[in-house]
């Protein structure tokens, strides 16, 4: 009798790297995903000729989607077409003044000292402080698995010289002068559901992944990349299964022996990889008798990250001195951050990101129109509010925000207009509290202190995505399943 497939529970960008390394080692494997549709977090909206992707948006470490094609001696340029974007992000304060991000180092450069010409060296030792959390956290730490304090014994003393207790905003503020350069070189936490006043400075890292790589964008969006991985996946035997939601996995001396679906079926599996969200996991998936360290006390004590507001629009003209990726700060910075993530108010002034895809690829909409999504980073759940209240009239807030800086006659230009709220994140991603990003990266949720790859509690069960280590964002959540190959490596030897 063969053995029993692999199991992979969600099929996300973290859920199809974990389903094609495996497939690559000559697994049998099932992988499962509860929408109509590949991608999660990642997926794709399409509305008369417009193409909105989702989620994710800003591609750093395209080598992370070229290994899982060289897996099967495929080239990821044969199935997708990765285009430059310049500027990388174009930031706008609320004085109206604009700050390119992207290019060369001297580019870089010549846009600081327009703002504070003392900064310039400020910004190359900040730069240089990156390279070194770079080399440290994301090649030598990035893709080894933390399940054993010994591991962080071992990596505590440079993480110390690192100086790794400091906040982004902490380490930003000692070399950067300027208060509107000091937000824009300190919001990269953001992108991976950090409070840049609080995110262990390790996520400074992302600068230079940004300067290593550039960024870059997918001919036909994200969601391209998310076809081009399903249609490999299947084209080297993963069997896909859409619209299939776990109810629970059946538990029996430590290991799950089945997982058991919303329409009763039941699939024995070897091994489960959940490409979830952590927290649900353990509060609905796993019985209480079966968690002896993941208990209901000990992940109450966890800090989720905001919440995301996102509207989606489009519009019957085009606006093309627009950016791709254009940031729109508001009038307040820390105290905003403070609303977010401690008090949990949800503030009338937000910063904003504008994503405008058309600028760099304009078959995302029809001749003459541009597709667009704005998002607002706000509280979780867990700090209360009724979205199906609130979403209207922070709709109407944003879009005379977006009217009067960036998108003059915007209203009268829109031909598509929806929104997602935290409780689509929490009803379509089941994320706890509608989370967008899972924890949020503090240094006591890093590494050894996030949710671990392995489970601790059942030996058969691994996890993957934006929970586990090393974290959330593309290049995080690709790099959990090359930590899970590791401790499959482990396992065999």
């Amino acid at each position: 009798m063969s053995s029993p497939p692999h199991l992979v529970v969600g099929a996300g960008f973290a859920g199809l790297a974990a389903a094609l390394r495996l497939r690559a080692r000559g697994e049998e494997v099932v992988l499962l995903e509860r929408l109509d549709q590949l991608g999660g977090r990642a997926r794709v909206h399409r509305r008369n000729g417009f193409v909105f992707d989702a989620g994710p948006t800003v591609i750093t470490a395209p080598f992370l989607f070229e290994e899982l094609f060289a897996l099967f001696d495929r080239r990821l340029d044969d199935a997708v077409e990765m285009l430059p974007v310049d500027p990388w992000y174009r930031m706008v304060f609320d004085d109206g003044s604009v700050f390119d991000y992207g290019g060369t180092l001297d580019d870089t450069l010549r846009e600081i000292e327009r703002f504070e010409p003392r900064d310039r060296d400020g910004y190359l030792r900040l730069l240089a402080h990156s390279e070194r959390l770079f080399a440290k956290g994301f090649e030598e730490l990035g893709d080894q698995p933390f399940d054993r304090v010994s591991t962080m014994l071992k990596a505590a003393p440079d993480l110390a010289r690192l100086r790794a207790d400091r906040s982004v905003w902490g380490l930003v503020r000692r070399c950067l002068r300027n208060p509107q350069l000091r937000q824009a070189f300190s919001l990269q936490p953001l992108l991976v559901g950090g409070n840049p006043l609080d995110t262990t400075s390790i996520y400074s890292l992302i600068h230079a992944l940004e300067r290593r790589w550039g960024v870059t964008f997918p001919r036909g969006g994200t969601g391209a990349l998310v076809a081009a991985l399903g249609e490999l996946a299947q084209d080297v035997g993963v069997e896909v299964r859409l619209g299939e939601s776990v109810s629970r996995f059946e538990v029996r001396d430590g290991r799950v022996r089945a997982a058991v679906l919303k329409n009763g079926e039941r699939l024995t599996a070897q091994r489960v990889v959940f490409a979830g969200d952590p927290s649900h996991l353990y509060r609905h998936l796993i019985a209480a008798e079966d968690r002896r360290h993941w208990t209901d006390a000990r992940l109450a004590r966890h800090r989720h990250s905001m919440g995301l507001f996102v509207w989606y629009f489009a519009t019957d003209r085009r606006y093309p001195d627009v950016a791709h990726h254009t940031i729109l700060f508001g009038p307040r910075y820390e105290e905003l951050l403070e609303d977010i993530f401690d008090r949990g108010h949800l503030a009338d002034d937000p910063s904003l990101y504008l994503h405008r895809p058309t600028a760099t690829d304009p078959a995302m909409a029809p001749d003459g129109h541009d597709a667009f999504y704005v998002l607002a980073p706000v509280p979780h759940l867990g700090h209360g509010g009724e979205w199906r209240e609130q979403a209207p009239r922070y709709r109407q807030l944003v879009l005379e925000r977006l009217e009067s800086t960036v998108l003059p006659g915007l209203e009268s230009a829109l031909v598509e207009d929806f929104v997602a709220t935290p409780e689509t994140f929490r009803d379509d991603f089941l994320s706890h509290l509608g989370a967008g990003f899972s924890l949020q990266p503090t240094l006591r949720q890093s590494a050894y202190f996030r949710f671990h790859n392995r489970s601790e509690d059942i030996e058969n069960l691994y996890l993957v995505g934006a929970g586990t280590h090393p974290g959330a964002g593309l290049p995080g959540v690709l790099t959990s399943a090359k930590v899970l190959e590791r401790l499959l490596d482990e396992e065999a030897a």
